[in-house]
């Protein structure tokens, strides 16, 4: 008796050893484990969606706007009729009901997708709209569902595309605002979803002491660009039909505001549709205002006759001793671009007749040291540091390897290399006189209610004089008025402009028949209200700008003197003072 007493004790004093024991591994050792398995079955979790940040035109109208998007994915564990589940979906999902061939091979790629039974989740379809979302849901299919996800909307369609940019996908799925205005703000346009999570009993019923946790929502920042939606759909369709008629490869337009540096537009061709980036190959989301690089040939001789005045080393009146004919320096002989030579040629004369000898004059008189300070001065050779994404700058030679020919070849524009946006910024240093203003596209932040003013940490430098601004401005008239260009002049509107014709290097050498044509120009001439700059890549029709990239300039600029009212006035057909 005392034995089978005894063998019990024992016996329940190990049970009561590995219960104790069971309880210490289930309550202490796995207890956060077995938490976080049983938290879903009584945790209830909501989501507050909030939306990214619109871009919006200067009138407050939308440039890129946001919407629901649906990914739709299945569950192929629950589908309980995949192939008939397939047909349902394709119907709804390929855009032409009635091709045979798209919808088969919609069935056949829904159908290997959810074929194995295994898989617990796959994708089916992206960027879904909420009708078709809606469609969807009302066939009842088992084991379908939807994720949400942003997606922009773009109310003028391709419009300004590579001055926007869009909103892609990062390595980790996440939404990423890619190139231009997108990329630059992305952090600024991001939403951050809000979630609340709180326990709740088996009804589903929140408890009244248990573990709840709430992060706020917050929409992403809408933008106010200076962006004038009218100036931006002029210059495009004006481009288009230019690049169209002259045979261009490619062509650019910028408009700006001299006052403000505000981009009023910036279009180039070709381009891509933002709704569709993904059809497009990469080198077209580039915007070439900012990122191709070009030598501005003779556009290039304002600032050059900038530095020259500017430094003093020669004044308006002086007169050009070696302009008789072609200029011999060393192997290499520099000639004008008609081969016309004019004697004693006045500065306003070399710009009006576009003289490569007498720019090679101008820049000797200025010497390689003062040259390359205007240089810089002007911002060439770096970043105008604009609020876009993916601007780069050609590099300037070093001071030491600077040589006689390229002082004398950078004087008109041929063997130094810029960005359409840095020569555009460089020539607005004269319209504004003298003064430099870094360009920009977004004007104000709005964050709810509250709007801030974007602002320069630097609102301006003088780089020339208002003098020399005012004598280089007066030069660009007469070169409007009378030079290569002049067939296109449109009297009484002020227009103070420069043609630039510019052999484009290949291997080593200039190509002699293909060029980058360029006109750059403001209007009216005192206190301009626009001032830009047209390139058109390889023209077929001329090589020279005077019959391409001026006749296209003045196009946009018609339309751009009705835009802002200017209208023409006897003062500016006089010689200026």
């Amino acid at each position: 008796m005392q034995l089978r007493l005894r063998i019990y004790t024992i016996v329940s004093f190990v049970l009561f050893i590995v219960l104790i024991s069971r309880f210490f591994y289930w309550q202490i050792i796995r207890s956060k484990d077995l938490s976080d398995e049983v938290r879903p079955q009584h945790e209830k979790k909501s989501i507050e969606v909030a939306y990214r940040g619109k871009i919006l035109a200067s009138d407050g109208t939308v440039l890129v706007g946001q919407a629901d998007s649906w990914n739709l994915f299945a569950e192929p564990k629950r589908m309980i009729n995949s192939n008939s589940d397939a047909e349902k979906l394709s119907q709804l999902l390929v855009e032409d009901v009635y091709d045979t061939k798209m919808l088969g091979e919609e069935v056949r790629r829904i159908e290997s997708l959810v074929s194995d039974k295994n898989k617990s989740w796959v994708p089916l379809k992206n960027r879904l709209t909420t009708e078709v979302k809606d469609q969807i849901e009302a066939q009842k299919i088992e084991g379908i569902g939807f994720d949400r996800d942003e997606v922009r909307v773009y109310p003028e369609a391709s419009a300004a595309a590579q001055l926007l940019g869009f909103l892609g996908k990062n390595d980790i799925s996440e939404n990423q605002g890619y190139f231009g205005i997108e990329g630059f703000y992305h952090t600024t346009l991001s939403a951050s979803y809000g979630i609340e999570k709180r326990e709740t009993d088996l009804r589903g019923l929140p408890i009244l002491f248990g573990q709840s946790k709430s992060v706020p929502s917050y929409s992403g920042a809408d933008l106010v660009t200076y962006i004038d939606k009218g100036v931006q759909l002029m210059a495009e369709e004006e481009l288009k039909n230019g690049v169209e008629k002259y045979g261009a490869v490619n062509g650019s337009v910028v408009v700006i505001d001299p006052s403000t540096g505000g981009v009023l537009a910036m279009a180039s061709v070709p381009s891509f549709d933002p709704r569709k980036y993904w059809e497009y190959a990469n080198d077209l989301f580039l915007n070439p205002v900012i990122s191709a690089s070009f030598e501005p040939g003779s556009v290039f001789k304002i600032i050059t006759m900038a530095a020259g005045l500017d430094s003093n080393a020669i004044d308006v009146d002086t007169k050009c001793d070696i302009c008789s004919g072609p200029l011999r320096m060393g192997e290499y002989t520099i000639h004008t671009w008609n081969d016309q030579y004019f004697p004693e040629s006045s500065m306003t004369d070399i710009i009006v007749h576009s003289d490569n000898v007498g720019m090679v004059f101008v820049a000797q008189k200025t010497g390689i040291d003062k040259n390359l300070q205007y240089l810089e001065k002007f911002g060439l050779g770096k970043k105008t540091e604009i609020d876009l994404q993916g601007e780069m700058t050609p590099q300037l030679r070093k001071e030491k390897d600077w040589k006689e020919i390229d002082l004398a070849t950078s004087s008109f524009g041929q063997g130094i290399a810029v960005t359409p946006i840095q020569m555009i910024s460089a020539v607005n240093v004269i319209a504004n006189d003298g003064v430099s203003i870094k360009p920009k596209v977004v004007k104000q932040i709005t964050v709810g209610d509250k709007v801030y003013t974007v602002q320069d940490s630097e609102t301006g430098h003088r780089v020339i004089s208002k003098n020399t601004a005012d004598e280089i401005t007066q030069m660009m008239v007469e070169a409007a008025k009378y030079g290569e260009s002049k067939w296109t002049y449109k009297r009484g509107y002020g227009v103070a402009g420069k043609t630039g014709t510019a052999q484009i290097p290949i291997s080593g050498h200039y190509d002699a028949e293909k060029t980058v044509a360029s006109f750059v120009g403001f209007a009216p001439y005192r206190n301009p209200k626009f001032i830009m700059l047209v390139t058109l890549r390889e023209p077929k029709s001329s090589q020279w700008a005077s019959e391409t990239a001026a006749p296209l300039w003045y196009n946009i600029a018609e339309r751009l003197f009705l835009h802002f009212g200017i209208t023409p006035q006897p003062e500016y057909n006089r010689v200026l003072p």
